[in-house]
């Protein structure tokens, strides 16, 4: 039989119970739209959160205070001590050449009013590096330079949401602001940043050099000579981080003068490990929808196989008559496969077309973030043809193996 025979002669034993065919293509369009609307989904969700946490720096190293032990052994959070220091910044700059940008921070909170507007936001007490480290740039104005920074300037860099907040449409260079109780002059405003990878809007801070902060802005917090609420640092290469990592914790024993044995003062944090942990979550999420999805598709299969095993037993006698009249095994195998193949294939078709229009309306109507992409579609194509050629042939197998003379006795 020729190809066009094959697919005629199988497009005609469908038809022939329509509805039955119908109801069996039913479970392979909905494997293969489920496979690409939860595939879209878990691609999306992914895509966003690698979005969101690649804000974060995969080349950065965080360093906060560690608690202690009080009398007794009583354990105290990091916020009662204040153990790194402005001479630890220096010391790691100095000592580690893997390290490209460091820098001290304080922070805290205040409202900042201008004329008769006011709004309350946190505010950062930096060093120069602090603005490459966050990779933050200016929309406007000036940086500081290095008298402000030295000099305890009352000068004060604000984002992009308290500049909306306090000034509107007015320009905000050179306008003064009071900081609590203290003014300060606008010389510049930052680039906008949006949510950061925690949520927060990172727009909404104000910026002023450390030795202001600490002058100016810690009041009665009582915090050492010299102290720093954290210290941020990058390295050139993320290759080097692991290794920077471990120097900088010896670094800070030897500083802090910790007998060997004794406990970190002080704890240090790896962004990339957050950054793989949450990558490798992601995908293990994607994979497991991916899985659901193609457990459907496989019901899907055990559906057309258990069809064209019904048809084969329904149509003994017409195998046997076509074997009488000269059709070989392989042409019985190639009906029944033919049969199966095409089950699949319409149901595969109705399922991208109706699984791309679900992921279109998940993620203009829904909370959830969709990426469909050619790959999606094209595996869902792939797992439909799969699906046609393994659940069909045991059936166009079994068709083609019967005896043709039991086969015409067959009633």
């Amino acid at each position: 039989m020729k190809f066009s025979d094959v697919i005629r002669t199988a497009v005609h034993a469908l038809r022939g119970n329509w509805m039955r065919s119908v109801l069996t293509s039913l479970g392979v369009i909905i494997g293969i739209a489920a496979v690409i609307v939860m595939v879209s989904v878990g691609q999306g969700t992914q895509s966003e959160i690698d979005k969101m946490v690649s804000g974060l720096g995969s080349q950065r190293l965080d360093i906060s205070p560690g608690s202690r032990r009080g009398p007794g052994g009583v354990r105290q959070s990091a916020s009662s001590y204040y153990t790194l220091t402005e001479g630890d910044v220096e010391a790691i700059r100095s000592d580690i050449p893997e390290v490209q940008y460091v820098s001290g921070s304080l922070n805290g909170s205040t409202q900042v009013v201008y004329a008769e507007n006011n709004w309350s936001s946190r505010w950062q007490g930096v060093q120069p590096d602090y603005f490459d480290i966050n990779a933050w740039t200016l929309a406007e104005g000036e940086a500081f330079d290095a008298q402000d920074y030295g000099g305890a300037a009352k000068e004060v860099i604000v984002g992009e949401t308290v500049r909306r907040e306090l000034f509107g449409d007015e320009p905000a260079i050179g306008q003064t602001v009071r900081l609590g109780r203290v003014p300060f002059v606008v010389v510049g405003v930052l680039a906008p940043k949006g949510q950061g990878g925690w949520g927060q809007d990172q727009d909404d801070v104000v910026m002023v050099p450390m030795q202001t902060a600490r002058r100016r802005l810690l009041g009665s917090m009582g915090l050492p000579p010299g102290a720093v609420m954290q210290i941020a640092l990058t390295v050139a290469d993320a290759d080097d981080l692991g290794y920077v990592q471990g120097e900088v914790e010896s670094l800070l024993r030897q500083r802090h003068r910790l007998a060997p044995g004794a406990e970190d003062d002080f704890s240090v944090r790896n962004i990339s490990e957050i950054v793989a942990t949450r990558t490798a979550t992601t995908r293990l999420m994607s994979l497991l929808l991916g899985a659901v999805a193609t457990i459907s598709l496989i019901v899907g299969g055990i559906g057309i196989m258990n069809i064209m095993l019904v048809s084969v037993t329904e149509r003994i006698r017409e195998i046997g008559l076509r074997m009488a009249v000269g059709a070989g095994p392989s042409d019985v195998r190639r009906q029944f496969l033919a049969e199966a193949m095409l089950l699949s294939l319409v149901g595969g078709a109705l399922g991208i077309v109706i699984g791309v229009a679900g992921a279109l309306l998940v993620g203009r109507f829904g909370d959830l973030p969709v990426v469909l992409n050619g790959q999606v579609v094209a595996m869902a194509a792939g797992f439909s043809v799969a699906t046609g050629l393994f659940f069909g042939y045991y059936p166009a197998r079994k068709a083609s193996m019967l005896d043709p003379i039991e086969a015409l006795r067959s009633q």
